[in-house]
């Protein structure tokens, strides 16, 4: 293979500080090919739109940012900041008062007009965010490559299974990808210039990385850090010389932005006789607690809402969550190889032999990294390093933030492919072998594992949301008009009633041995979350049929013995 010599890796160093009108006029194809790109990947996930009931989190977060738009309150699962929630529900605002969901302790159980135009209501968004991110990854190649690997990292962003299913509902991880990869790429656009007028851009960018998830705050203190000492040319080691005035500025916008998202709400806290009252506007009522000091106190906190989001998940964080993995159920302690044996199982083949390639490729010097893309792959490897130490693995959508970082990777291939006309037309032929395997699952891209996997047994590996998050719903409403006159037993894993989509059926419960048709989630049947990890695996001796990847459908003799407790 030869190697990429100097002069053309200072040639793609002067691309990556070029603007986009600087790297010249583009023939009409160069502007069909990314445009017909997104169309595909935006086809996708509208595919996956009309075919996918509500997951799991889904009605609770639109419910969560309807409260916050038409109540001006911030009260129920307080786990997320409320910027992505905020705005995938502005479809549900113009609607004005014709969408409703209305809900118990557990389910949504009642959603108007219906639960497929809640869906596409509250997803519409997320679609858009996914469509921004696929832009940004093209610019960002292109910068620092050319268009032709800009291209091929979209054509394989286009066909990414994990890509097109968390941007296709609403839920937060997609806009998580997104909002990282932006303040990556206008670190790297501040760094040329220092300008205050990108550094506005960037505090802003900050501020929405704050109000997108809990676990962001690492990235946000790993992007100031690096502002500190990010100079032009070089790096800053001496605390005199780094960027004081600027990062002040950026943390001031940042906080402000964050602010905003809460409507700018000031928190009551007020200490008193060893007591605690903390009153944020709008809410049904106070929070109380003993401090055990016996002192007076009234405090004004801005977006004290935030802080206490920040702490029901750094307390969920450090008890942990019932984890599934490879056959075993972890309550509290989740495991160091659970989201690197994700991506051996859940991302595509072709993608990530591609990414190991070129990681292989450039520490063994035969391509030479961009600086730009450097600055790129700290975002990605630190969260990363922080991933392998939670407690909380719940899927692969915790980590989705690296993907489309890895694929800045492999965009530097095809700078190295293309000399070769041979490793060039394997890369083509690479791309429809992506496609062909990620349709494999269309449209349940939920679902999607490796083809080394086999889809009946997919639950023995992983479960939760890299399988099934109840989406199946739709799939088994079609089975039931299908089969009209058999009763059905169901567990299903979801916030949803399936009595909303109109199924019907007759709750069964673990070890609870009943005969006919039996439903079972695959998150149930992995036994991740129940009390006992094996109550269903007595189903595993008879026949199923899969629906949506997601849901076991076992037909159990009446010549099988029945317990009393079902009876």
């Amino acid at each position: 293979m030869p190697t990429v010599e100097a002069a053309q890796s200072e040639q793609n160093q002067s691309r990556a500080y070029a603007s986009p009108e600087s790297t010249g006029g583009r023939s009409p194809l160069n502007r069909i090919i990314p445009a017909v790109l997104l169309l595909l990947f935006v086809g996708q996930c509208l595919w996956f739109m009309r075919t996918q009931s509500l997951t799991n989190d889904e009605a609770l977060h639109i419910v969560a940012g309807t409260e916050a738009w038409r109540m001006n309150r911030f009260e129920r699962w307080n786990d997320h900041p409320p910027l992505v929630f905020l705005l995938s529900t502005l479809p549900v605002l113009a609607k004005g008062g014709t969408i409703s969901i209305g809900y118990d302790v557990r389910y949504a159980d009642g959603i108007y007009p219906s639960p497929e135009v809640v869906a596409w209501y509250g997803r519409i968004v997320i679609v858009g965010l996914g469509v921004l991110l696929g832009v940004l990854v093209w610019l960002a190649a292109r910068r620092m490559f050319s268009e032709g690997a800009a291209n091929f990292a979209l054509a394989l962003y286009a066909f990414s299974p994990a890509l097109i299913a968390n941007f296709s509902i609403s839920c937060n991880d997609g806009a998580t990808a997104l909002i990282t990869f932006a303040v990556a790429m206008q670190l790297v656009y501040w760094r040329r210039t220092q300008s205050w007028g990108r550094a506005i851009g960037l505090g802003l960018l900050l501020g929405a990385l704050l109000s997108t998830k809990f676990s962001l705050p690492a990235m946000f203190c790993l992007a100031l850090g690096l502002v500190l000492i990010l100079k032009p040319t070089t790096i800053a080691w001496n605390p005199k010389n780094w960027n004081w005035r600027q990062a002040i500025a950026m943390v001031a916008v940042s906080l402000f932005f964050v602010w905003g998202t809460y409507f700018f709400h000031m928190t009551k806290v007020e200490v008193k006789n060893g007591f605690v009252t903390v009153t944020s506007p709008n809410r049904t009522k106070a929070t109380t607690g003993d401090t055990h000091k016996h002192f007076n106190l009234t405090a004004y906190i801005p977006a004290g809402e935030y802080i206490e989001g920040m702490g029901r998940v750094a307390n969920h964080l450090n008890l942990g969550h019932p984890t599934y993995f490879l056959g075993h159920v972890s309550f509290n302690k989740g495991w160091k190889m659970y989201f690197p044996t994700v991506i051996g199982l859940k991302w595509p083949p072709v993608v990530l032999a591609l990414f190991l390639a070129a990681i292989a490729l450039g520490i063994a010097g035969r391509i030479k990294f961009p600086p730009d893309l450097l600055i790129y792959a700290i975002f990605p490897a630190v969260y990363f390093f922080i991933a392998i130490f939670s407690k909380v693995d719940l899927g692969e959508r915790h980590i989705l933030l690296v993907y489309p970082f890895a694929l800045l990777f492999i965009a530097s291939l095809w700078e190295y492919a293309r000399r070769n006309r041979a490793i060039f037309a394997l890369f083509l032929a690479l791309l429809a072998v992506n496609a062909a395997d990620v349709l494999r699952y269309a449209p349940g891209y939920l679902s999607y594992f490796t083809p080394f996997v086999n889809p009946a047994t997919s639950w023995k590996l992983l479960s939760d949301s890299n399988l099934d998050w109840g989406q199946g719903l739709l799939a088994l409403r079609d089975y039931q008009a299908q089969h009209p006159n058999d009763p059905m037993y169901l567990d299903y894993f979801g916030t949803i009633d399936p009595k909303i989509y109109g199924i019907r059926y007759t709750q069964l419960q673990p070890n609870h041995r009943v005969t006919g048709t039996v439903v079972v989630s695959a998150t149930n049947l992995s036994g991740q979350l129940l009390d006992d990890p094996n109550g269903y695996h007595w189903l595993l001796q008879y026949p199923a049929t899969i629906l949506d990847h997601s849901l076991y459908v076992f037909q159990v003799p009446e010549s099988a013995s029945a317990s009393p407790a079902a009876n």
